[in-house]
């Protein structure tokens, strides 16, 4: 890939509460432990990316990313009971991706796609 992703954020108006909510989810290790209380999500060895999670100016409210995941529909369990909404079911478009996206507690659209199919695979 010539541009790859590097970087992602997802900002809301209550940045603690974003953080507490990806954690509890996905087990991400995020440290806010900055004037600004940006919240670093380190990727560590995985061969993901990292990025950060913080409330906004204003109350601006944006994110724009997809996480690979073993079973997308257990997933979207664990958001629903962290205080998410599914908003696209667990939906495979044959040959390509099995995919399912949800709103976080602050109504972001996140995705979630099926590691274990498609060309994602490595």
């Amino acid at each position: 890939m010539a541009n790859p992703v590097v970087h992602f954020e997802v900002i809301g108006k209550d940045g603690k509460k974003l953080q507490d909510f990806y954690s509890g989810v996905f087990g991400w290790k995020i440290n806010a432990d900055n004037p600004m209380q940006y919240g670093i999500v380190d990727a560590g060895d995985t061969g993901g990316i990292g990025g950060g999670i913080s409330a906004g100016d204003g109350g601006t409210r944006q994110v724009t990313f997809y996480i690979a995941v073993d079973n997308p529909q257990a997933y979207l369990d664990k958001v629903e009971s962290q205080g998410g909404k599914t908003v696209m079911p667990v939906t495979e478009i044959p040959g390509m991706v099995i995919l399912a996206q949800f709103a976080d507690p602050e109504g972001n659209i996140v995705g979630l796609v099926d590691a274990n199919y498609g060309p994602q695979q490595s």
